[in-house]
């Protein structure tokens, strides 16, 4: 397949999620490198297709030999009908179609110096020692980035030789500190007082670089020359000579510039006797030094039989031993276990040690092409045999894990046959089908999850496929943009492995779905996966596993930062215990009046767009389709500005595209200019607070009022925005011919502007409330009345249909409309008011838009961590060490695995109890009928020892000790059903079969949360 050829700009509507991690000049950099990956086994079409979803120039993948049954289990574009076919020409294919941009060629000859030439990088998976060195040596002479990377069953390798003179552009992920400048000193060296967004200590470090803006008075520091700074304290920088410099008098924003970085590396002849590893941890460093030994003797023991050691022969163990031992000349602490334990699953090819290392070579993939983040130094190893059971040697055999002729022959060389058939009979749910969710099915496809009798994979997703998925969503293509993921994903995992058993749901999980996965969906399942981008609904998910004890997978990423939870009954910690903290909310007068940073003029502009072009469209149509509306309003200010916005749509509907651009025009002059001189006529430049303390200070920015200009871009391209979303929610016809636009502002006269005495500007949000009066009872009926007769007089001209409305929903990702331009052009107006630098439409779609940044690379490594996790909860394991939750940020590159916090308990009487402990309570009696309340108490206390003083159903109290008499007598004879749904003969099929009540109970401490009760209900009650 021919790519297109790369594009000059960089394809923001693909590439959206990536730039917000890589940005346009490392991307830049991404479209004119060739990269060959030599070696498609697993590991090897793992790194070329995350390299070709980010969009280098082109990839050139490379093998000499012919697919076998063991790569199945990894490679995920190999069918069984390629057993025999040449790897790269039968993988070719697939690979071309991730991304039309990406020039993707198979080659099958020798690696000659003159075809290793014509690439930026070098990346070599499946060779021998004697090859990695040979084109190590080339490749580090001509300047060409060099790459090994290998996996052998449960371990993997990876090695990184960048050259001698190696620039980083941009070592961090990390946004560039900025602060707000509240002085600056003339003097040798000048010191600068500033603090951060939030008022506090700026963040800086000495030996950083800045620059500045929108400084006031010493004008001179405007976009100067990168200085650097010394710290002087929390909020002191000296930033060098300003002696020469005017005086500083207010304002201006100093910001970190990232300066490029030289690297240096040593070429793997070098690096080999020269394991650098950075980790504080003796036992790790003690690891990592064997498992660099063990690789080296796997190369001589290959080089010796022609082979790699069979799984399980003891003698091939001890033979690999006996060659790490000999080349330990530093006679470094060898791990002898680990080596016999690697020897004996090294021919073995595991679809997630693939995917974690082919996410974390094509990163550094990534990093040679564009210069972006900080390159591996040199080495990294991992080694995840704590998947093994705990009694190996005992369950696994040589014969358990010879080959079968099978498409699993990979794998069954490292668990044995029987744990390949105990993976095929698991029944999973996998929530979200979205980056991670595509990666864990293909992994699930490659592992053969679910692929034997009885064995299920249940996916949902609600969402359809956009193109910005494709960029990293790896199993959708162009033609699937519109139609769901859940379905097109399990379509392509059928098609890597025929035998899969999944069924695909477009269905949110939530409370509104909990009849369908309730208590006889969940009972049967082995475990949940959970893919989902959102907090909250990952905390269900959390929840829902806990109610129904059900071991969890939870991923998660953010750039190139990735995390990985796992989550086993009576066990672990479950996801909710210690979930992020929600994001902190924008004081509102900070976004009506004192914004600092773009990211208040973004909010603000989203709350433009939203109370605009959707609210009056909404709130026009409820009215003209529901006589009742007007009286659901009650007296509040709310209401008041309900009514005046209805009524002001409804009098001043637009009837050509030139009164659109005229209320654009209104509208540019109110909020640039009008408010501003409002703000200004009650809080001059030079006004004081009563401390005697400027009021235009820190974070505080004195804004400036701005004029209209027709030649001004960014003014106009607000009027033509603005102008376009009013005539859509008022369904008229739009006009692009910017002459007759301006012709039209030109013959349009506004009334100057007269700044109101008297005026209440609230400075914070507690005045803000304090100063809320409340709503003009008056003003309200005659409101009322006035839409009421409007309304009757539509109605009686049959023009209701004709002043119904159509309100905008905020897209994010439609570049089609003027969404994104909107926002943009109205918050870098508003920036411009306040003296805050402006943003440009891919940071503020990003900002505005809430997106996520996201790469491929770290959704692979990530995937390829949780499916590790999974061989051990199938294999069973109930020991807390035997698992690892892991974190994981590609740009430094770090990998942090650890063992799981132990599930919590508290103590109610003389029992403890955890989260994943309940109460079951049989709700039918032995003569058929369901307990009353009564009956249930009883049973706790007596069954139990619970004095219970209150029960709860979700929101609502059942029961509570404090009730009079009277109103308990009554709660207590009833059922629990009628308590809960009131008529339970007419609602019974609505429940679920078993009621979840929340208990207090007398006694009970402020911090104890007791288990749930579980009362059990019969269905055909």
């Amino acid at each position: 397949m021919q790519a297109q050829e790369s594009p000059a700009e960089i394809d923001e509507s693909l590439y959206s999620r990536q730039l917000y991690v890589l940005g346009h000049e490392a991307m830049r950099r991404l479209a004119n490198t060739s990269v060959l990956v030599s070696g498609m086994k697993g590991l090897g079409v793992e790194i070329a297709k995350n390299i070709i979803l980010a969009g280098v120039k082109s990839v050139t993948v490379h093998d000499p030999d012919d697919a076998q049954w063991s790569d199945l289990s990894s490679q995920f574009f190999l069918s069984e009908n390629d057993v025999g076919r040449n790897r790269a020409i039968a993988s070719q294919k697939c690979l071309a179609e991730l991304n039309s941009y990406v020039v993707v060629t198979a080659y099958t000859g020798a690696l000659s110096e003159s075809f290793l030439e014509a690439f930026q990088v070098v990346v070599l998976t499946n060779s021998s020692l004697e090859e990695q060195l040979c084109i190590s040596d080339f490749c580090h002479a001509r300047n060409i980035c060099f790459i090994v990377a290998d996996t052998k069953g449960l371990a993997g390798q990876l090695f990184c030789d960048f050259g001698q003179h190696f620039v980083v552009y941009d070592p961090t992920e990390v946004e560039p500190v900025c602060a707000y400048i509240q002085h600056i000193s003339q003097g040798n060296p000048g010191v600068l007082t500033c603090v951060d967004k939030e008022g506090h200590s700026h963040g800086f470090v000495s030996g950083d670089f800045v620059t500045f803006s929108g400084v006031e008075g010493m004008t001179e520091l405007n976009a100067c020359e990168p200085r650097a700074v010394r710290v002087l304290g929390e909020y002191m920088l000296e930033i060098g000579d300003t002696s020469a410099l005017s005086p500083y008098q207010r304002g201006g924003l100093v910001t970190q510039v990232k300066v490029p970085q030289e690297h240096s590396y040593e070429p793997l002849r070098a690096a080999l006797a020269n394991l650098e590893i950075k980790d504080a941890d003796p036992e790790k460093q003690q690891r990592y030094q064997s498992l660099h030994l063990a690789f080296q003797a796997l190369h001589v023991f290959c080089k010796e039989q022609s082979r790699l050691p069979q799984p399980r022969v003891q003698v091939d163990a001890e033979r690999l031993l006996k060659l790490a031992q000999d080349l330990n000349v530093r006679q470094e602490p060898l791990k002898e276990d680990l080596v016999r334990a690697f020897a004996s699953v090294s021919a073995g090819e595991l679809s997630p040690i693939a995917a974690l290392f082919g996410g974390l070579a094509a990163q550094e993939v990534l990093k040679a092409a564009s210069g972006k983040f900080l390159p591996l130094a040199q080495w990294l190893y991992f080694d995840a045999l704590e998947c093994l059971p705990k009694d190996g040697a005992a369950s696994l055999t040589e014969e358990s894990c010879a080959p079968r002729g099978c498409r699993y022959d990979g794998q069954i060389a490292v668990f044995g046959a029987n744990f390949q058939e105990r993976l095929g009979q698991q029944k999973y749910f996998v929530v979200g089908s979205g980056a991670i969710g595509c990666e864990l099915l293909k992994n699930f496809a490659m592992m053969g999850l679910a692929a034997g009798r009885g064995g299920s994979i249940t996916v949902t997703d609600m969402d359809t496929i956009e193109r910005s998925n494709l960029n990293r969503q790896f199993l959708f293509r162009p033609w699937d943009v519109s139609k769901l993921k859940s379905e097109v994903a399990a379509e392509a995992v059928r098609r890597m492995n025929p035998h899969i058993n999944i069924v695909a749901h477009d269905n949110q999980v939530g409370p509104t779905t909990e009849l369908q996965y309730g208590e006889d969906f969940f009972q049967p399942l082995d475990g949940v996966a959970s893919a989902l981008d959102s907090m909250r609904a990952r905390t269900y998910v959390d929840s829902q596993c806990i109610r129904y004890l059900k071991p969890l997978l939870d991923s998660g990423t953010q750039g190139t930062k990735g995390h990985v939870q796992v989550i086993v009954p009576h066990l672990t910690e479950p996801f909710g215990s210690h979930s992020d903290p929600l994001e902190k909310a924008i004081p509102v007068c900070t976004l009506r009046h004192f914004p600092s940073s773009i990211e208040h003029t973004l909010q603000w502009a989203r709350d433009e767009f939203e109370g605009l072009f959707k609210l009056p469209a909404e709130n026009v149509n409820r009215y003209l389709q529901d006589s009742t509306f007007l009286e659901g309003q009650q007296s509040s200010v709310e209401a008041l500005e309900v009514l005046e916005l209805v009524r002001s749509s409804l009098l001043e509907k637009p009837q050509a595209w030139q009164d659109c651009v005229y209320w654009a025009r209104q509208r540019w002059e109110s909020l640039y200019h009008n408010s501003i001189q409002q703000l200004l006529y009650s809080f001059p430049p030079d006004h004081v607070t009563s401390l005697g303390t400027p009021f235009w200070s820190g974070t505080r920015k004195c804004p400036r009022p701005l004029e209209f200009d027709c030649n001004n871009d960014t003014h106009m391209q607000y009027i033509i925005a603005a102008a376009s979303l009013f005539a859509q929610m008022h369904k008229l016809q739009m006009s692009g011919d910017t002459a007759a636009i301006q012709e039209t502002l030109c013959a349009t006269t506004l009334l100057p502007f007269k700044p109101q005495a008297g005026v209440k500007i609230p400075v914070t949000d507690e005045e803000l409330q304090e100063t809320s009066a409340p709503a003009d009872e008056s003003r309200l009926a005659k409101l009322r009345q006035e839409l009421a007769e409007l309304r009757h007089e539509l109605v009686s001209k049959n023009l209701c249909t004709a002043y119904l409305m159509e309100p905008i929903h905020f897209e994010k990702d439609d570049d089609s409309n003027c969404h994104i331009d909107f926002i943009t052009v109205a918050s870098n107006l508003r920036a411009e008011n306040y003296g805050i630098p402006p943003a440009d439409k891919c940071k503020s779609k990003r900002i505005a838009g809430r997106i996520v940044p996201a790469i491929a690379t770290t959704t692979a490594a990530v995937a390829g961590l949780a499916c590790l996790e999974l061989f051990k909860l199938v294999w069973g394991h109930q020991h807390l060490s035997a698992y690892c939750n892991s974190f994981l940020q590609l740009s430094e590159p770090r990998l942090t695995r650890f063992q799981p916090l132990q599930a919590s308990t508290c103590k109610y009487g003389q029992k403890m109890w955890s989260c994943w402990d309940r109460f079951t309570v049989p709700g039918i009696r032995d003569d058929g009928k369901e307990m009353t309340l009564q009956e249930l108490l009883d049973h706790l206390k007596s069954v139990h020892g619970l004095a219970v003083s209150m029960l709860l159903h979700e929101q609502a109290t059942l029961y509570h000790s404090l009730w009079s008499k009277q109103k308990k007598e009554k709660q207590l004879i009833q059922r629990l059903t009628q308590l809960v749904r009131g008529d339970a003969n007419n609602a019974v099929q609505q429940l679920p079969p078993v009621l979840v009540l929340q208990v207090i109970c007398e006694d009970e401490d402020d911090d104890t949360t007791l288990p749930p009760i579980h009362f059990q209900l019969c269905r055909a009650l």
